[in-house]
């Protein structure tokens, strides 16, 4: 048996009236995962009546939305992805199949429905797909596209800065690695490839998995290796690691069970635990990934008789250390009335409230090592990192410390406060009123 400080992480599903009822998800059979988060959002791929909308809920919204809540409303066709700004809590991304690649700005409070984005990327000429921000530099985005290519955008310039053209059919999922100076994708051909995105070329390709089904890949972080998931050819779902410096043949397989949904990855580089949550089941299962043959070891797995439609990851500077919470996730749960977002905490067991060091090692920091111009004229840099432990003086404002939202009903209870101090100042001037 080996030793892991994460054999024993265990999942806790929040209680209903800690959720998030009357979502209405979108009915778009792109494979995308349907929600995002970071600590001050959730978003979800919304089902509307014209065009492609997309909600963006404040974590303080537990409970049952109305029926009329705002929404993200500006393309013309559903929505396919989005994706939030790693460096940026207000600001949204979203890819549609009118081709089109929106960004958006999250207003701190808006009641009524968006419809103007911040920047309109087009060049697409098929619909977008998945859309990825860069890790260490501001402003740069990646698109794919059933017109067969990558795009990496300046989205302060709104331009199309770099096109990679090389893939014989439709991306289905890309990842970057440690620093953004490489990305790999998989595709609807069955082929993994590894992309120098500045000089336009692929350096590397593989036929990944031999299923007829979609594949996913991700960057295994500093460990320099490349995690992908599919189906092999008897529809059995598994997962290949494989070294970058030599595709021809992966470092490890492993073959999971004979269900039928799409394997979701959500890789923390943190701890090195990769989750897999499946798509129409109730599963999520975790590996650590461990730097010698066969390269992974099997944690546990949290089990759930509701199944997911799709799920998302809380960036690390949103985890609660005190409750030693390594991982949180939002699932998209069906309801009799629709859908519900329920948030699982994935915690260490450890007795006492004191920070735990060895499981929680310095984060991504909540700012950017390099600017959009930096990176496209060939700069490279590691991310910069901040410590998690509650009180540390990392010198920066956005910083897990800053930023941590330890659950929803945290955030409730802010805005609780921040209400009774609106009507405490408004009564105080109806006093002053009432005295002159």
């Amino acid at each position: 048996m080996r030793a892991s400080k994460y054999r024993h992480v265990f999942g806790t599903e929040y209680k209903k009236e800690m959720c998030y009822d009357n979502i209405k998800l979108s009915g778009s059979a792109f494979d995308s995962n349907f929600i995002k988060v970071n600590p001050k959002y959730m978003a979800v791929q919304w089902g509307s009546a014209g065009g492609g909308a997309f909600a963006v809920i404040p974590h303080s919204k537990v409970g049952k939305l109305p029926t009329d809540f705002p929404l993200f409303n500006g393309h013309s066709q559903p929505v396919n992805d989005i994706d939030f700004n790693p460096f940026n809590d207000n600001i949204i991304a979203s890819s549609g199949e009118d081709c089109l690649v929106l960004v958006w700005n999250i207003p701190e409070a808006f009641t009524t429905t968006q419809t103007t984005p911040a920047a309109k990327l087009s060049g697409h000429q098929k619909k977008a797909g998945i859309i990825l921000w860069h890790p260490t530099a501001s402003n740069v985005l990646a698109s794919t596209s059933a017109d067969q290519t990558v795009k990496i955008w300046d989205v302060e310039t709104s331009q199309c800065k770099l096109e990679v053209a090389d893939h014989a059919d439709q991306v289905q999922s890309i990842t970057w690695n440690y620093d953004g100076s490489i990305c790999a994708t998989t595709c609807k051909d069955k082929m993994a490839r590894i992309i120098d995105p500045r000089s336009q070329a692929v350096v590397a390709t593989t036929e990944a998995h031999y299923g007829a089904k979609g594949s996913r890949i991700t960057w295994l972080g500093q460990k320099e290796r490349i995690f992908t998931n599919g189906f092999s050819k008897t529809s059995e779902r598994e997962f290949k690691i494989w070294d970058p410096r030599n595709m021809s043949e992966p470092l490890s397989t492993n073959s999971i069970d004979n269900a039928a949904g799409m394997l979701m990855p959500f890789y923390d580089e943190d701890t090195g635990v990769m989750y897999l949550a499946g798509k129409g089941d109730g599963s999520i299962k975790y590996y650590e990934m461990i730097d010698e043959a066969p390269y992974f070891y099997h944690l546990s797995e949290h089990k759930s008789p509701v199944p997911q439609k799709g799920v998302a990851l809380m960036p690390k500077r949103g985890c609660d250390v005190k409750k030693c919470e390594i991982g949180r996730f939002y699932k998209l749960a069906p309801t009799s009335a629709g859908t519900m977002i329920v948030p699982i905490e994935m915690a260490v067991p450890r007795k006492g409230d004191q920070f735990q060091a060895d499981i929680f090692p310095d984060t991504r920091a909540y700012s950017a090592s390099l600017t959009a111009s930096e990176w496209f004229s060939g700069a490279n840099a590691n991310p910069k990192l901040v410590s998690m432990k509650p009180g540390s003086d990392n010198g920066n404002s956005s910083s897990p410390v800053a930023m941590t939202m330890t659950s929803p009903l945290a955030a409730l209870e802010a805005e609780n406060a921040a209400l009774k101090a609106k009507v405490a100042e408004l009564e105080a001037q109806l006093a002053q009123l009432k005295t002159k």
